[in-house]
């Protein structure tokens, strides 16, 4: 037990690393005809961060260690044949307003990073936004041979968890 995470661990992150369902749909809303590239450009850009954090973070022998380092492996191959399997003018496109403004906040030095910033959340949930942003900006690589997944739709996630569905008496 003594190389797990304490409980309530939190590593210290860009409030644009929080990256979740609500973001995207909210650069959808702010942006008409947002290009699905260019979401996935951004999804690639943070969690490049992310995983390097929680990497740096955990320790060694963590349980998870292995299979997070895995995930990043596999991580930077996905990239690779993203970027290798669209034009490179694609690239070189100039990005909406909103998604410019995250992409430099993103790549700010940390120095510089106002105090106001930088918000604590804990690897699970990094890696839980993770797994949620993917399918939804990836969900063609996730079709099944059911009816086509909503997997943008906050209540696909919480299928099945009915304490958070119901209301309050």
């Amino acid at each position: 037990m003594k190389h797990n995470f304490p409980i309530n661990y939190t590593i210290r992150v860009h409030q644009h690393e929080v990256f979740k369902l609500s973001n995207i749909s909210r650069m959808r809303l702010q942006v008409e005809g947002l290009d699905e590239l260019v979401l996935q450009r951004l999804w690639f850009q943070v969690n490049q961060g992310v995983l390097k954090k929680i990497l740096r973070v955990m320790p060694e022998r963590h349980p998870s260690r292995p299979y997070t380092a895995e995930l990043e492996i596999r991580f930077r191959d996905a990239e690779g044949v993203f970027v290798h399997s669209h034009p490179a003018e694609v690239f070189q496109q100039e990005l909406p307003e909103v998604i410019q403004d995250t992409w430099d906040h993103l790549t700010e030095e940390p120095d510089r990073v106002p105090e106001s910033r930088w918000r604590y959340a804990s690897p699970k949930s990094l890696l839980d936004n993770f797994c949620h942003t993917m399918h939804c900006l990836f969900s063609e690589c996730f079709a099944s041979k059911e009816a086509q997944q909503d997997y943008c739709s906050v209540s696909y996630w919480r299928k099945g968890r009915k304490k958070d569905l119901e209301p309050e008496s």
